[in-house]
């Protein structure tokens, strides 16, 4: 589980690739410290696992699925990368939780200065539309970030200086390919609406709400 606010970067310093598999070298531009093999680090929201190590680097491994669903399968070498290690209890949530599962990849369509912020406007398959809402959360390549506007397959972020220069934001162009992470409790909302919403279609018509009804859905535990 992660928070969305990125530790560090990194600099990808080499990549290994086997077919639609990739095992890849990270050095990160602040060191770690004390990592162990096995824990949790996610790459661009990704979330990854650490196979070995040194105090310059760290060696991690994407599988075919994680390539194909995500952006790292469009990193080069040398190129910059968000990183985050796991949380641990008792941390501070600073942003929200975060998977490090990604749900899919989203487009930049444009981005404009707003003071000293910058406005960027992506594009998403229309399908997780019922997940983002206004002044909800979402993570884009791990980074923790509150919708301010959305509709149905887009939506905007407003991007403050110091995230643009602790994070790979700066990267952001027309066009790019960015990982996209729902908010966690948006969809087990959704999932837990669509349900209901199918026990209510599968009652008779003209049944209406009853003391049965409600007694059957959890209302008046013990009560007549």
């Amino acid at each position: 589980m992660f928070t969305g606010i990125i530790q560090t970067t990194g600099v990808v310093s080499s990549l290994e690739i086997k077919g639609p598999e990739t095992r890849m070298r990270i050095a990160p531009i602040r060191p770690f410290q004390a990592l162990s093999r096995g824990e949790s680090i996610a790459v661009n929201g990704v979330c990854l696992t650490v196979e070995d190590f040194t105090r310059e680097w760290f060696h991690v491994y994407a599988s075919s699925q994680t390539m194909k669903v995500t952006n790292l399968g469009f990193l080069k070498q040398g190129q910059k990368v968000n990183l985050e290690r796991a949380l641990s209890m008792g941390d501070r949530l600073g942003g929200h939780l975060v998977s490090g599962h990604v749900d899919c990849l989203a487009a930049v369509i444009s981005a404009e200065d707003d003071g000293e912020s910058r406005i960027y406007h992506l594009s998403f398959p229309e399908e997780y539309s019922g997940q983002i809402i206004d002044k909800g959360s979402v993570a884009l390549d791990g980074i923790s970030l509150t919708v301010i506007s959305c509709g149905p397959d887009n939506l905007k972020v407003n991007i403050i200086p110091a995230t643009r220069k602790e994070t790979t934001v700066s990267q952001w162009k027309m066009g790019a390919k960015v990982n996209m992470e729902t908010d966690m409790i948006g969809k087990y909302v959704q999932k837990t609406l669509r349900s209901g919403a199918g026990q209510v279609k599968d009652r008779k018509p003209g049944s209406g709400i009853t003391g049965d009804f409600l007694r059957e859905h959890g209302f008046f535990p013990g009560g007549n």
